[in-house]
């Protein structure tokens, strides 16, 4: 599934396509995704130009005069500019056609994603409104963690997950951010330290940073706004390497199971 990083890699990669172009037209050819998609999205889109791209959580938003495009790629979900030549491939699901003769192709096969328009001056989507600070904005930092997990007893892996605590940080970053501060996954959040959550939070930002930088993490379906891959796999400590070495001190890394994911870590390393 894209994490913050893929969904902010392909907002980098497409927004010097889009930002300032018209849109002309809308193709819809299958409008079944996870919720349906909105009847009326040609008539609130062509004409208008895409001011900007911006991304919210694990949410892209195109802003034009009359409102906002959100889409969210879901499982398996990828945006993509292709010209109008490109052959259709069979899960390429819905066209917006911009001024410079591209086409913004989302292609989706399991069809979890999501489109959605925001009329300007409305209030936030119910989807936005209960979601915490970006874990790369001014308002995430350690005592901003430690104050939410005063009292908490799940553990600290689910409690960074959460996106009403901060958004973004997904199941590969939570664990490679939990390594390199050396915190164990299933300790209570309520029993890390201010201390240790000013590391952990100076790791999700330094795992998140990096991330990007590379392009985000292919597991599975992930590619860029341009096409390509991510990276970022290649430098993972923990995450889908169960029975392996630890990279740092040689102990072989375990594999739980919290908050219904898949939790690997090092018994030696993290505490």
């Amino acid at each position: 599934m894209p994490e913050l990083p893929e969904v902010e890699t392909t907002r980098r990669g497409l927004s010097p396509h889009v930002a300032g172009r018209r849109i002309d037209s809308v193709v819809v050819r299958e409008s079944r995704l996870r919720w349906p998609v909105p009847s009326n999205l040609a008539t609130c889109l062509v004409g208008s130009t895409i001011n900007d791209v911006r991304r919210r959580a694990k949410y892209l938003l195109f802003q034009t005069a009359r409102g906002e495009l959100m889409v969210h790629l879901g499982m398996s979900g990828s945006l993509r500019m292709v010209h109008p030549s490109t052959p259709l491939l069979l899960h390429d699901h819905i066209d917006l056609r911009l001024e410079n003769d591209l086409w913004l192709r989302y292609n989706d096969p399991r069809r979890f994603g999501s489109f959605h328009w925001l009329p300007a001056g409305e209030t936030p989507h119910p989807l936005l409104t209960h979601l915490g600070p970006e874990p790369l904005g001014d308002a995430f930092d350690g005592r901003y963690l430690y104050r939410l997990s005063r009292g908490r007893r799940a553990g600290v892996k689910p409690f960074i997950m959460d996106g009403r605590v901060v958004v973004g940080v997904g199941n590969i970053y939570a664990s490679e951010a939990l390594f390199l501060a050396g915190i164990s996954p299933s300790r209570p959040a309520g029993r890390v330290s201010l201390a240790r959550y000013e590391r952990l939070a100076s790791c999700i930002r330094q795992v998140l940073g990096a991330a990007i930088a590379q392009g985000g993490t292919t597991l599975r379906d992930f590619v860029g706004g341009d096409g390509k891959p991510g990276y970022f796999a290649q430098q993972l400590w923990v995450y889908g390497r169960d029975g392996q070495p630890c990279k740092r001190c040689g102990a072989l890394l375990r594999e739980k199971r919290l908050g219904q994911r898949s939790t690997v870590y090092c018994v030696a390393c993290q505490r």
